[in-house]
């Protein structure tokens, strides 16, 4: 079977950013699983392995805007010193999780720390930039109708722990 939309794709990927040097990489004996076509993975990575087999390895270099974005000058802000917790130092390079108005998760980067404030970045860390990811294809598989109506992979331990809220 080929990799192609609403199939489960399981790939073992290294990731380095042109420097050879390794950013993020699935754990040996644990590929990533994903199901295509569902924008789970970043566009320029899923275009590059439609249409491959399990066992293909493929060198892909995904442009910024086919990963995660150009960097948007917007996400960067300046925040008061007390818009953080008393006993909290922000250190540069820190990525902390603030609350969104809808209760949500938003990642940021500390960028600069001064006297009164601190410059913080809502871009992804790899906004920007180049990604070289290395992949070989572990498994391709028809995704199940449950995956498909989830949205996402069911592995062999996944017994439904966690809470699905269907409206």
């Amino acid at each position: 079977m080929k990799v192609g939309k609403g199939s489960v794709v399981s790939v073992d990927y290294e990731l380095h950013l042109g420097d050879g040097k390794v950013v993020d990489a699935s754990a040996p004996g644990e590929p990533m699983a994903y199901i295509h076509g569902e924008g789970q993975i970043v566009p320029g990575l899923e275009r590059a392995l439609e249409g491959l087999s399990a066992g293909e390895a493929k060198q892909v270099v995904v442009a910024p805007q086919d990963g995660y974005g150009e960097h948007d000058a917007r996400g960067v802000q300046e925040v008061p010193k007390n818009a953080f917790p008393a006993d909290m130092q922000p250190a540069i390079g820190m990525e902390l999780l603030a609350q969104g108005e809808d209760g949500e998760a938003v990642p940021f980067v500390v960028r600069e720390v001064k006297p009164e404030s601190i410059v913080i970045d809502l871009n992804h860390p790899l906004a920007g930039k180049t990604l070289h990811f290395a992949v070989t294809v572990r498994e391709v598989r028809a995704a199940t109708e449950e995956e498909l109506e989830h949205g996402h992979v069911h592995g062999a331990g996944d017994a439904h722990e966690h809470d699905h809220h269907h409206e």
